[in-house]
């Protein structure tokens, strides 16, 4: 490794690399492109900055003076890419690095100022990289390595284009690394088509989950799950934390709650603006803030220091989602807890979530305000302030204090204030869920009683128990196994409790009515439970039709369908003859006779009068008869008030109701298909 890397990792309290940067710093792998796989929190980006640095320094232990970018590497979102220059300034700090960062939402000339006083290492999204390029303000021609952090959260994100355009731009003999959480298609494809003869470097044990993550699954009511929240930030007092939800209005909405009762709390969200997202994070890394609330995309790669707590207030979309958010903590050695809040309605979401993602969680309740205000006291008497050396002015005061009021009632006030600075843990409602059932003892030395009830007289259980208990004096724990025979019933009581209740019921043992009991010598062996018999009923048949006959097969029943014209007595013969099987022809038995109906004559027809459509045939429209002029409704032939009929046509406005209802539209009716419809004129 170079001595000044060297350095630098030890004045940061580095003992020991992990085990993706040993992996990528190995000899071997020197000058070969590499595609890595690495748990997060695990230090990649210590790891690729230890990586790349043969490739630019080669044997010496200083960087020339910035000219021309060296190395570029791209990050998916502003907060990671800005973490990964602050990370890379104290690593090549002392080997005079130049590392200038252009990302979207800073000053776009301020950055291009920077690429003109030189740089070694540029860091920025793809967005604005590309846009450095397209406009000449970004050399990549002498680029010696490219490094894409969170290659696949790039290519989720839609920023596939932008990443081709730019490893097309870089010269082609340079080095290539892709660190990526996961390995899809779309990433082995990538690296296929801009990689040479890449190297698989993966830290992800299958089957294993991170050991310095404790899951935890709080059980919470539909309506209790923001105070489950209050109450868990209480009950760790982390800190630092991070709160997860899903959407924007989710984080304005718990950022607004939370900050009601108390809480320093600052969000971070696609809504921000770049300003608000650095100052954000910089109020939480100076303790300023003690809680953030984000989304997954805004909180993608962010190291917070002494982040020890992540809550998921909406459950994670998928198991790369849940390992990225619980990613946050847990990070370079230190332990941290994830706890997913789950409503009663998602609790079968849960257990799959994590079954897909091979994680086993603690299953809990969240914490109550007794528990809370117990921890309370407990962190009171471990606080640092009663650390016994005391200045002259402070033990003059304590000195009156305890002359004025007492050493009881200062420390009543103590406690009283210190609550005071602290939010008030929310009382939570029982989860609704069934608690786990106790397993039942053993019954114990028994005997087995025989009633003179069965299944053949709707004999229960949920009736037969009380009845035992009152009439011979039991309690239910003495009474055991009950089992509804055909014929009789069978009941395991206490061995201790069987003479007295055989007594109470007399030598005739009747227990009510015609129930009576009596001892048996064994037990009844194991036998399955059979159904109870449904009393058979009469079954009445629906009586045929007087016109029904076997032989004839039964007719599909006919969709109803829109009335055909009237057809010619000898076609509607025909085509009924051709329709009907030749079963129905030849009828075994004669069909009964049909009833006469009388019909009404058909009107004669009107030869004046035109077939329905003769109005569509016109060549220019008629106005409806409501909306005519009054010579025009009477049939008036010539020029009426502006409008032109036909010469000698007939008053069409009958014609123009809607099918079937009598009620007029004052539409004419659409012309047979096919039909040429002339455009309408202008009155």
């Amino acid at each position: 490794m170079i001595p000044t890397l060297s350095e630098a990792l030890a004045e940061r309290g580095f003992d020991t690399l992990t085990d993706v940067q040993q992996a990528v710093t190995a000899p071997d792998l020197a000058h070969a492109d590499l595609l890595v796989s690495a748990q997060t929190g695990s230090g990649k980006t210590v790891g690729f900055g230890l990586a790349i640095a043969p490739t630019l320094m080669g044997a010496e232990e200083r960087l020339a003076p910035p000219a021309a970018p060296l190395a570029l590497v791209v990050a998916p979102t502003r907060e990671l890419a800005l973490q990964v220059q602050r990370e890379l300034v104290w690593l090549y700090a002392k080997a005079g690095a130049q590392v200038v960062s252009c990302i979207g939402g800073m000053d776009a000339r301020d950055e291009r100022r920077a690429l003109e006083r030189g740089a070694h290492i540029v860091v920025g999204t793809p967005g604005r990289l590309r846009d450095h390029i397209t406009r000449g303000a970004l050399d990549l021609a002498d680029i010696r390595a490219i490094v894409l952090d969170e290659a696949d959260e790039m290519l989720d994100l839609g920023f596939r284009e932008d990443l081709e355009f730019m490893l097309g731009e870089a010269p082609p003999d340079r080095r290539t690394l892709l660190f990526s959480a996961t390995v899809p298609p779309a990433i082995a494809e990538l690296a296929k088509q801009y990689q040479r003869d890449a190297v698989r470097v993966t830290t992800i044990s299958r089957g294993t989950q991170h050991t310095d993550i404790a899951y935890q699954v709080v059980q919470v009511s539909a309506a209790d799950s923001e105070h489950a929240i209050i109450n868990l930030l209480r009950f760790h007092d982390a800190p630092t934390a991070i709160v997860f939800a899903n959407t924007r209005a989710a984080v304005s909405r718990l950022a607004a709650r939370l900050a009601n009762r108390g809480l320093s709390v600052v969000s971070l969200s696609g809504e921000l603006s770049q300003d608000e997202r650095s100052h954000a994070l910089q109020a939480l890394r100076d303790s300023r803030a003690r809680v953030c609330i984000a989304t997954d995309v805004a909180a993608r790669g962010i190291d917070l220091p002494n982040l020890d707590l992540v809550i998921h207030a909406d459950l994670p979309s998928n198991t790369e989602a849940l390992l990225h958010r619980s990613g946050r903590t847990g990070r370079a050695g230190r332990k941290g807890i994830s706890a997913l809040i789950v409503p009663d309605r998602i609790t079968g979401k849960a257990e799959r979530l994590l079954k897909w993602a091979r994680i086993e969680a603690e299953w809990i309740f969240a914490p109550t305000p007794e528990e809370i205000l117990a921890l309370d006291e407990r962190r009171l008497l471990a606080d640092p302030v009663w650390a016994p050396d005391l200045s002259e002015a402070e033990s003059a005061f304590a000195a009156k204090l305890l002359a004025e009021h007492g050493a009881e009632t200062i420390a009543a006030a103590c406690l009283r204030l210190y609550r005071a600075r602290l939010s008030a843990p929310e009382e939570l409602n029982a989860p609704p869920g069934r608690s786990p059932r106790e397993e039942r003892a053993p019954f114990g030395p028994s005997a087995w009683v025989e009633l003179s009830i069965g299944q053949d007289r709707r004999a229960e259980a949920r009736w037969l128990l009380p009845l035992l208990c009152r009439a011979g004096n039991l309690d239910r724990a003495q009474i055991g196994k009950i089992r509804v025979l055909p014929a009789t019933t069978l009941v395991e009581i206490a061995e201790t409790a069987v003479p007295a209740f055989l007594d109470r019921l007399g030598p005739d043992g009747v227990l009510e009515d015609d129930v009576r009991a009596r001892k048996v010598d064994r037990a009844p062996a194991e036998e399955p439970r059979q159904p109870r018999p449904r009393p058979e009923r009469p079954r009445t048949e629906r009586p045929r039709s007087a016109q029904s006959d076997d032989s004839t097969p039964r007719q599909p029943r006919k969709t109803p369908t829109k009335a055909a014209p009237r057809r010619a007595s000898k076609d509607l013969d025909k085509g009924a003859e051709q329709a009907l099987p030749p079963e129905a022809l030849n009828p075994v038995v004669p069909p009964a006779p049909a009833k006469t109906v009388a019909t009404a004559p058909a009107p004669a027809k009107d030869p004046s009068r035109k077939p329905r459509h003769a109005a569509n045939r016109n060549k220019d429209w008629v106005r409806p008869k409501d909306k005519q002029p009054a010579g025009a409704r009477q049939g008036q032939t010539g020029e009426t008030g502006g409008d032109k009929t036909r010469p000698g046509a007939a008053d069409t406005s009958k014609r123009l109701d809607r099918p079937g209802t009598g009620k007029r539209t004052g539409k004419p009716k659409p012309p047979r298909k096919g039909g040429h419809v002339p455009p309408r004129r202008k009155g």
